[in-house]
């Protein structure tokens, strides 16, 4: 059994993406900058918000949070991401997820310029990502590929069963799965007997924030079991939704939660960025 290891992984793109930072800087006089929208005062986004500012200072990515109160009027977010399409030196703008109930989530995220749209969420990325076009990709399914990639496990002509329907996470797997020609299956809270589907999985990817609703018993013997859920225990411990000492013993690769995808998510958002500052400044 191979651990799938996203922060070494994460680690050395970071690495990468620093030197294409210094070269933009140096030979376009270019430093891609990042906005973040921070509404409300939840405290895993604000971790999560954390970790992405301190990337991006560690990258050379110039990056700036907004900090709204969980009370702010819609109109106003919409006013302040208007400023920062019109803003040259920010090249990407993200809205932490989730909003507070008065807030159109749609509606926010439509009104981000799709060039500036590193999270993939624009309805204009993701067409463009379903139909196998360039896209902005959703940072988590796009650090799932690329971890898949960098330990060569083939995709492709693969039975994939992606556990979880979401707009950030199990839809866009799900595409990009597709796109790599594997043959997949989606499922959600309303699908009968999920261990049907899972047990005749090549590759698991599960992401429902469900604590071990992957057992030992639903896993084929060699599969792979890609590891999307975060979940924080009473103690604080976070764990993800696999029954993770069970199921390592039969499959061939596994993600560990924390360490596996987590780590990728902010590396392929720091990748978007500075994708997002050759296209805005047309450079190759």
């Amino acid at each position: 059994m191979t651990i799938l290891d996203g922060k070494a992984l994460s680690d050395k793109i970071k690495a990468e993406v620093k030197i294409e930072v210094e070269q933009l800087q140096k030979e376009e006089n270019i430093t891609p900058g990042l906005a973040v929208i921070l509404v409300g005062d939840d405290a895993a986004s604000a971790v999560y918000v954390g970790m992405k500012s301190k990337s991006c200072k560690k990258a050379g990515i110039y990056s700036v949070v907004h900090e709204m109160p969980s009370t702010i009027p819609q109109d106003e977010i919409l006013d302040i991401i208007d400023r920062m399409n019109k803003n040259p030196n920010l090249d990407g703008i993200l809205v932490q997820l989730p909003l507070p109930d008065h807030v159109d989530t749609t509606l926010i995220l439509e009104a981000i310029d799709p060039i500036k749209d590193v999270d993939g969420f624009h309805p204009y990325n993701v067409g463009r990502m379903v139909s196998n076009l360039d896209a902005f990709l959703p940072a988590t399914p796009f650090g799932v590929m690329e971890l898949l990639k960098e330990y060569k496990i083939e995709v492709l002509g693969k039975n994939v069963c992606v556990v979880g329907a979401s707009d950030i996470v199990g839809k866009p797997m799900a595409a990009l799965m597709t796109n790599a020609k594997a043959t997949v299956t989606v499922c959600n809270s309303k699908t009968r007997d999920l261990k049907s589907h899972t047990l005749n999985a090549d590759i698991i990817c599960v992401g429902a924030g469900v604590i071990n609703l992957i057992t030992e018993d639903m896993v084929k013997d060699g599969a792979i079991v890609v590891d999307i859920g975060i979940n924080r225990l009473n103690n604080g411990k976070l764990i993800g939704d696999v029954d993770f000492i069970n199921v390592s013993s039969k499959c061939s690769h596994i993600t560990p939660v924390p360490g596996g995808v987590g780590p990728m998510t902010i590396a392929m958002l720091l990748k978007n960025t500075v994708k997002a500052a050759k296209k805005n400044k047309r450079v190759d």
